[in-house]
């Protein structure tokens, strides 16, 4: 048990203005301004097909804005 709490970090959370190109694994928290679907098509990988779905969000905090990528059910 103890094994498997060492893998478990406490977050840090980051400020918008703090994001670097090319970084990734943030804990942000952001208010959703705007939202819109830039790709929906269905992918026929075996017997059920699934949707491929890629949204844009325009976020943000006291510090500034970002467009966040979706993918799939990261836009729900």
């Amino acid at each position: 048990m103890a094994e498997a709490k060492q893998g478990l970090r406490k977050p840090v959370f980051t400020k918008v203005d703090q994001l670097r190109p090319g970084t990734s694994g943030h804990t942000i928290t952001v208010k959703v301004v705007d939202t819109k679907m830039v790709m929906q098509r269905g992918r026929p990988d075996g017997p059920q097909p699934r949707q491929m779905r890629i949204a844009e969000s325009l976020v943000g905090d006291e510090t500034g804005m970002i467009i966040f990528t979706a993918r799939n059910d990261q836009d729900s």
